[in-house]
């Protein structure tokens, strides 16, 4: 397994993440179990969550993802196989990124985590309201205490990033080692030309998400036709125009060339992104799975990533 270092940490992880949103949505308790089971036998160890986790679905209030996550983890015995990701910030109970927020919400989470610590502890959101230095110094609290090993930040701009390293440096912060910003094949723009430069030169780990785009990459979705009735039709709605049905034909060309699919592809496109950690998917189903883990035994040559990259748009 091609392991990879989380910015300047001492965390190791896989080259895919599991995404944890679907525990508790489009994953009943059964099916995440046997999904988790195979992952983490599979070699693989980054499992990312939220306490906000899903919130949105009906009937959910948040919180569901991590309960079933601690549960898991009990019933398994793999804790010390997993690095355990979370965040904070973005739900109702336990909103933005102030002290004692902070405080309250990572007992709340541990608790349903069934573990007494986070591997990697992320703000999920820029908090306009709290001073930077507040947050850092709580997170120092927490890695003090043990509750903590790693910081990151998901959703922060180039600028936000960058001030909370040099706040860290000047004062000697606990610094963000990841980043988890919106990246892939159809949303590039913006990571590339502000964010990539900058977590290069810092040295800060990316753990992307919508790596497939919402499902969009898959290439299950090809026509209006093929959202009706999908849960997920707001979010890849918005693709279902010339510049998606490009990507697709360029991914649907290279899967042909690998015997492979453009799931795979996608994936594989990332990873092969300097600076890229770990890409986050997630699965509903062990054949879904499947197809996530091949992704890491794909290797694409230069014509490959020229292709995609032409199709796409970017550089």
């Amino acid at each position: 397994m091609d392991m990879r270092t989380i910015g300047k940490s001492e965390l190791s992880v896989a080259p895919l993440a599991f995404g944890g949103n679907v525990f508790g949505w489009t994953a009943d308790e059964k099916r995440s179990f046997e999904l988790l089971d195979r992952f983490v036998d599979a070699g693989f160890n980054l499992i990312d969550t939220a306490d906000v986790y899903s919130r949105w679905a009906d009937g959910n209030q948040g919180g569901e993802s991590e309960t079933i996550l601690g549960k898991w983890l009990a019933q398994s015995g793999k804790r010390d196989k997993i690095v355990l990701a979370t965040k904070v910030g973005k739900w109702e109970p336990h909103p933005g990124l102030s002290a004692d927020n902070i405080r309250a919400a990572v007992d709340d989470s541990l608790k349903r985590l069934q573990t007494d610590h986070i591997d990697l502890y992320q703000s999920h959101a820029f908090d306009e309201n709290t001073p930077q230095a507040e947050t850092l110094a709580a997170y120092g609290e927490l890695i003090e205490q043990g509750k903590v090993r790693v910081i990151g930040a998901s959703n922060f701009s180039a600028r936000q990033l960058n001030e909370a390293l040099d706040i860290a440096e000047r004062e000697d912060l606990p610094r963000y080692e990841a980043l988890q910003p919106e990246y892939n094949l159809l949303e590039r723009a913006g990571y590339e030309a502000d964010l990539e430069p900058l977590i290069r030169e810092r040295k800060v780990g990316v753990i992307s998400y919508f790596s497939l785009a919402a499902g969009f990459l898959t290439g299950k979705y090809r026509s209006d036709d093929d959202l009706e009735g999908r849960q997920r039709k707001g979010m890849v709605g918005k693709y279902m125009n010339a510049h998606g049905k490009r990507v697709l034909r360029a991914l649907d060309d290279v899967a042909k060339r690998h015997d492979t699919q453009p799931v795979q592809v996608a994936l594989a496109w990332l990873m092969a992104r300097p600076g890229i950690t770990a890409p986050i998917a997630s699965a509903t189903s062990l054949e879904q799975l499947e197809q996530l883990i091949e992704s890491t035994q794909l290797k694409l040559d230069e014509g490959d990533i020229e292709a995609l990259n032409s199709a796409s748009g970017g550089a």
